[in-house]
């Protein structure tokens, strides 16, 4: 959610929603979630949808159900934003009818993260300035592997999606930028059923057209045992919120005040990536 851990939480102020409201997007959907449900990071005052995409030819509400919902709804304030929200829908379906087509003449035989990141990219190049989307199966604990096995393969998997997202984007990725962040590390010292648990420290990936790659930015220090946290994780050395705000000002032209709506009492660190 981005916000201060001395404070009280609001579990429905997400920090890439408080960035589209700064970035003038309240009332009007040019941000969105590809996930089954809108994720703590969308959640807040800034009108944002929702829709996954690894599945576009099912519909999980039928006409039936749809004319229920909008009849529930009709005489409350929610129900322009239920309209709303099936418009979207519909006009995801209808842009995703040229790809399904495609795919049913063997056109992209792909599958998993990569099949879903050509799609998310499709919309992205055109409707929205703000997009997000999970990827689950980190949980490593038992024979993670190493150069080989569990992870490699995520990795593998995880980088062809990147890479497919990168290409269906053509001449816009030049004006993309693509952050992969984990919302926890993993132990550097394996556990007894040859994995890694949940750690601290972890590391953030910034890809697009304009970025300054093939570095490593930030806070750095030795991998040495005596300074690992708790004798087994990599600590945590960068603020991960004056990270974003950085790069968000520098994205999107940020002033001091406007960082300061998405983090608040955060000041940002720009790390000149862009």
């Amino acid at each position: 959610m981005g916000q201060p851990l001395n404070a009280s939480r609001d579990f429905h102020s997400g920090f890439l929603n408080r960035l589209a409201k700064v970035l003038g997007n309240n009332g009007k959907v040019s941000a969105m979630a590809f996930t089954d449900q809108l994720p703590l990071a969308m959640q807040g005052q800034a009108h944002i949808a929702n829709t996954a995409l690894r599945n576009v030819s099912k519909a999980n509400v039928d006409q039936r159900q749809r004319e229920l919902i909008m009849q529930m709804y009709a005489n409350t304030n929610l129900s322009q934003a239920v309209k709303d929200g099936f418009a979207m829908r519909d006009e995801v379906a209808r842009e995703m009818a040229e790809e399904m087509n495609s795919a049913n003449r063997n056109a992209i035989s792909t599958k998993g993260f990569e099949l879903e990141a050509q799609r998310i990219a499709k919309l992205m190049r055109d409707k929205y300035a703000l997009g997000f989307i999970d990827v689950g199966g980190w949980d490593t604990h038992v024979n993670q592997g190493g150069a080989t096995g569990t992870l490699a393969v995520k990795f593998e998997e995880l980088g062809r999606g990147l890479a497919a997202y990168r290409t269906e984007m053509g001449s816009a990725w030049r004006n993309t930028t693509v952050v992969v962040i984990s919302e926890f590390g993993r132990t550097f010292r394996e556990n007894g059923k040859r994995g890694t648990d949940h750690g601290h420290g972890t590391v953030y990936w910034v890809l697009g057209g304009g970025i300054k790659g093939g570095q490593i930015v930030g806070e750095q220090i030795a991998l040495e045992a005596g300074k690992l946290f708790q004798n087994r994780d990599y600590p945590v050395l960068n603020e991960y919120r004056a990270v974003l705000g950085g790069l968000f000002s520098r994205l999107y032209g940020l002033n001091a005040g406007q960082v300061e709506q998405v983090f608040a009492g955060v000041k940002a660190r720009d790390l000149a990536l862009l």
